[in-house]
């Protein structure tokens, strides 16, 4: 067989020689948001990559394929809300692409591409964690471990909110994923600036970033790196009431008996449902903020190579 990892010319090339390219994952298009917003905002955050300078690779399984780069046919197939779309984190990727499904990918599928391919900046919205309850349950994201194996610096609004950010950022340190706060002293709590929890780490300036990240890799330190980017003020501005709508959400999902990797869906989904919209906008204006900021070190770090 061949390998599956497939690469558009355009992103081939410019990894060949050296210029920025930024991953970008697709569990956001076909899970994350509803239709068209999720497609009009997939457009807007390769853009956004794009006006800073870098180059957009979105990543996705089609057609038994691990594809870095998505054409306009394929960002509407996994937008598509008719079509069935696998989420897939490292174990489900092997299947997906061996029954030649559609796979939309998590933080951790993207990684294990980005990290394959070469890209050393992947920008996204918030990555997972240790969801609440998880020192009994142990429910613990893939994105950690996976963050921890991969040469892939991830630009994020922190953690989602739903999750126990003390203990994601205890499991952080237990793994020696390096996290920096970018131009804070408070870890970001993803529609919300600050979670009163302190960053390990601090840098205010792209350049500052890039510098980590070259300087972490050359000592042969392979895990990844956490860059945890705030959300823009203006769009925090609606954050109380996106806050009482978690916890009324999480409450509405443990009477349902709702867990695992069901639990996300259900919770950005039903918390869209009672805010009546404006925790999307939130979402939508945290990742355009983070592909801008992910392009901008992309670009510092391929000056540095």
């Amino acid at each position: 067989m061949n390998t599956p990892l497939h690469l558009t010319e355009e992103i081939a090339d410019a990894l060949a020689e050296q210029r920025a390219v930024v991953a970008l994952e697709s569990t956001i298009i076909a899970h994350g948001m509803p239709y068209p917003y999720n497609l009009d905002t997939a457009r807007e955050i390769e853009q956004q990559v794009r006006e800073a300078g870098a180059i957009p690779a979105t990543i996705a399984l089609l057609d038994g394929r691990m594809c870095v780069g998505l054409d306009e046919g394929q960002l509407a197939r996994i937008a598509d809300p008719k079509a069935t779309v696998h989420k897939c984190s490292r174990r489900d990727m092997a299947y997906v692409i061996s029954q030649k499904a559609l796979g939309a990918t998590t933080v951790a599928g993207t990684l294990v591409v980005a990290h394959r391919a070469g890209i050393r900046v992947f920008a996204t919205g918030g990555i997972g964690g240790v969801h609440r309850g998880g020192a009994d349950t142990l429910d613990v994201s893939a994105d950690l471990p996976e963050l921890a194996r991969s040469r892939v610096a991830v630009v994020s609004a922190g953690a989602k909110s739903i999750l126990d950010l003390r203990l994601t950022l205890e499991y952080l340190e237990t793994l020696g994923i390096p996290v920096v706060g970018v131009g804070t002293d408070e870890f970001p709590a993803f529609y919300k600036r600050s979670s009163g929890l302190q960053v390990p780490l601090r840098l205010d300036t792209p350049e500052q970033i890039a510098r980590l990240l070259y300087t972490q890799w050359a000592c042969g330190i392979d895990s990844g790196i956490l860059i945890a980017n705030p959300i823009p003020r203006a769009a925090e501005a609606a954050h109380e009431p996106i806050q009482a709508a978690i916890e009324q959400a999480l409450g509405e999902a443990q009477l349902q008996g709702i867990t695992g990797r069901h639990l996300t869906p259900y919770l950005l989904d039903r918390i869209q449902q009672i805010t009546e919209g404006a925790s999307l906008s939130a979402n939508i204006a945290l990742v355009l903020h983070n592909a801008r900021l992910g392009a901008e070190v992309a670009i510092a770090h391929a000056a540095l190579k």
